[in-house]
């Protein structure tokens, strides 16, 4: 299975979508709307910004291992 490094951050607040790279060593915890500046946290549950509001999942949930 080929890994994705790029995922599709959509705010929830607002709706803005924005093409990001993904971190292959680390969870990325915060995420700053681009748009509204709203600081995004993972929903309960997920393990970073990606599982909650990309397109992708992280790397490492991909990978079908523990995320951080």
């Amino acid at each position: 299975m080929e890994i994705k490094l790029e995922s599709t951050i959509i705010c929830p607040k607002c709706d803005h979508e924005s093409k990001e790279e993904m971190p292959t060593t680390a969870c990325q915890f915060f995420y700053e709307c681009k748009n509204c500046k709203t600081l995004l946290k993972p929903k309960e549950g997920d393990c970073c910004v990606y599982c909650s509001y990309g397109t992708v999942a992280c790397p490492p949930i991909q990978e079908n291992k523990n995320c951080c």
